[in-house]
């Protein structure tokens, strides 16, 4: 029996913390199923799934709070393999930069029932001006009442600025 963990990592960005943090996954006979990790804000910051022996767990865990020592915070959360559920489409979202907008274009979703399962966004300065752009791809699961067309008009209906796309 395995059991798989959701970790979280923060520290200061520097060459060598993926290698320690997959040293101590390995060392717990622990499988890296999944990541995303970043440099943010002079941060490296990540999420990873593993998937470790149940009599491994408890170690993994202490193995990786231990992890501290080298500057790397880690916090790990049991979590469940789930099946997708609904049509999965992935989209691209880009307008002029504003407070708010993640916050505006969740709420929409949300009011759809849609589920987010995997945001990436950046500002950059658009092309011809200083203006800043929000620019964001989204992997949403919708439920079954709700069209693609359906989905992409609502988040274009929160601005005029938005620019909604299907990406294949």
């Amino acid at each position: 029996m395995t059991q798989h963990l959701v970790l979280t990592v923060i520290g200061d960005d520097r060459p060598g913390l993926v290698e320690a943090l997959s040293d101590v996954v390995v060392a717990h006979q622990g499988n890296w199923s999944e990541s995303r990790m970043a440099h943010l804000a002079d941060k490296f910051a990540g999420i990873v799934t593993v998937e470790v022996p149940l009599d491994q767990e408890e170690a993994l865990v202490a193995a990786l709070q231990g992890l501290s020592t080298v500057g790397l915070k880690v916090t790990a959360e049991k979590a469940v393999h789930a099946a997708k559920l609904g049509e999965t489409a992935v989209i691209s979202v880009m307008g002029n930069d504003r407070t708010g907008i993640v916050r505006e274009v969740a709420k929409t979703l949300s009011g759809l029932g849609a589920s987010v399962r995997d945001l990436n966004s950046y500002c950059e300065p658009a092309p011809m001006s200083s203006e800043m752009l929000f620019k964001a791809e989204l992997e949403i699961t919708l439920p079954e009442n709700v069209s693609l067309e359906a989905l992409e008009a609502a988040i274009e209906d929160i601005s005029s600025d938005l620019v909604v796309e299907l990406v294949d």
